[in-house]
């Protein structure tokens, strides 16, 4: 209940930040090159890469024909074993049962294939394995015999898929650094203008000036503009203070003479205490609007709820027309000023007084509860009266404005509902009123909770 009542319906969309979404942009772009110039690359490398291989092999096969054809007996054999020694190329004979597997499970090979059958002429055969054995086997005439010629695989193979891999793996995260480098360094100006604009929104003018000597002309002209927007904000502020020093000082001067002028001439008592009344609304109103424009942040402290409640209804236990129930968790602690929050809390039951009466009865039946929530303590002052009607909700914390209720017995400056909302807010808290599911008016505050911990 008090849960719903204070969150209301919020619809937030989630989103990213704009460093994330610059990362993964660049990111994306980065990728995507790295990911074309490789296919480039090995568009470039086929061909070439597929005649230097054949020619190689057409020149291991003919000079390894020639040498053998040009040998005798005797240093043919001697030729044989230290080709096979030396350079790791074995001659033997090709028997009719040989079997073999075509060489070529690639484009790049087939055409390595295709290649050496038209450098070495008819009748070339080129396998990639003879009877089991697996290697680069070359089939060949040499005087009407036939023979194989078995060399190493790996010495024309191109570049594996493990090879591609890691130097995408390495080019990929070289990117990805670089472009969270890049994404940092065009959202820093924007972050420290977040931030700088966040101060002035809660008042600290001297801890949201901006770098003016950097080196993007941009960004200079931009801080430049927000410190000067700063400082006259700064200058409006001190000019508002003491303006409001001087009404307070100007108005209340002669209103207290006025005062004691009434108690000392005015002689019929009736007349004397309207008078007096009178005066004492006006400075109360006065003392409303300084409230409202104060622009002080609040002390905050720990503060024991169940102590400053107490405090606030101590005035209204012998009232016939007001009963307040109590349902606070015990020892609840909450982040704010004492006498602020004894202001606010008070201003809320004076309103529930006045305006949540139950129409049969004329008692103003007003319910105090709180709870604990993670970090956040839940607040409910709910009255039993008439209520408000839903729209005009969203208007009663605006400065001056009356629901209907309040308008026949408007003494104030309607500023209570104001003032309560913009101090909770100077404590980091939140304030929003709802409809009470019993009737009346729920008047719900979420402060932060304290904890030992």
């Amino acid at each position: 209940m008090i849960d719903s009542a204070i969150d209301g319906p919020q619809h937030r969309r989630t989103s990213l930040s704009l460093f994330w979404r610059t990362f993964f942009l660049l990111a994306l772009l980065l990728l995507g090159s790295i990911l074309a110039w490789l296919q480039t690359l090995r568009s470039l490398e086929f061909e070439p890469r597929a005649m230097q291989t054949a020619q190689q092999l057409a020149s291991q096969v003919n000079l390894s024909r020639a040498a053998l054809i040009h040998a005798d007996a005797i240093a043919r054999t001697s030729l044989l074993k230290t080709m096979s020694d030396q350079e790791g190329v074995h001659i033997v004979p090709r028997e009719p049962t040989d079997q073999f597997t075509p060489f070529g499970k690639n484009a790049i090979t087939r055409q390595i294939a295709d290649e050496l059958s038209t450098r070495l002429g008819p009748g070339t055969v080129i396998a990639s394995s003879v009877n089991s054995q697996s290697g680069l086997w070359i089939g060949f005439v040499i005087d009407g015999d036939d023979y194989w010629l078995l060399t190493d695989q790996e010495r024309f193979n191109t570049a594996g898929g493990i090879t591609w891999i890691i130097w995408l793996a390495v080019a990929g995260a070289l990117s990805l650094a670089g472009a969270a480098l890049i994404a940092r360094l065009i959202n820093r100006p924007l972050k420290e203008l977040s931030f700088a604009a966040s101060r002035v929104r809660e008042g600290d003018f001297e801890a949201s000036r901006l770098d003016e000597n950097v080196q993007t002309g941009e960004i200079r002209e931009v801080n430049i503009g927000f410190n000067r927007m700063a400082q006259r904000l700064a200058k409006v502020e001190q000019d508002r203070a003491v303006m409001l020093a001087g009404i307070s000082h100007d108005l209340r001067t002669p209103l207290a003479r006025l005062r004691l002028e009434t108690e000392m001439s005015v002689a019929d008592l009736d007349a004397r205490a309207h008078m007096a009344a009178d005066i004492a609304q006006l400075d109360a109103i006065i003392g409303k609007f300084l409230d409202y424009a104060r622009p002080e942040k609040d002390a905050l402290a720990p503060v024991l709820l169940a102590d400053v409640v107490d405090a606030c209804i101590y005035s209204y236990k012998n009232q016939a027309d007001v009963q307040i129930t109590l349902q606070l968790e015990d020892n609840l602690m909450v982040i704010a000023d004492e006498v602020e929050l004894g202001r606010i809390l008070s201003n809320l039951l004076e309103n529930a007084r006045r305006y949540g009466k139950t129409p049969e009865t004329g008692i103003a039946r007003i319910q105090i509860a709180a709870i604990s929530r993670d970090k956040w303590v839940l607040i409910k002052i709910r009255d039993s009266g008439i209520g408000a009607a839903p729209e005009q909700l969203a208007n009663l914390t605006q400065p001056f404005y009356r629901g209907e209720a309040a308008r026949t017995a408007a003494n104030g400056a309607g500023l209570g509902l104001a003032i309560v909302e913009k101090t909770v807010q100077r404590m980091g808290g939140v304030f929003t009123l709802s409809i009470a599911s019993t009737g009346g008016l729920s008047a719900n505050i979420r402060l932060k909770r304290f904890t030992d911990a």
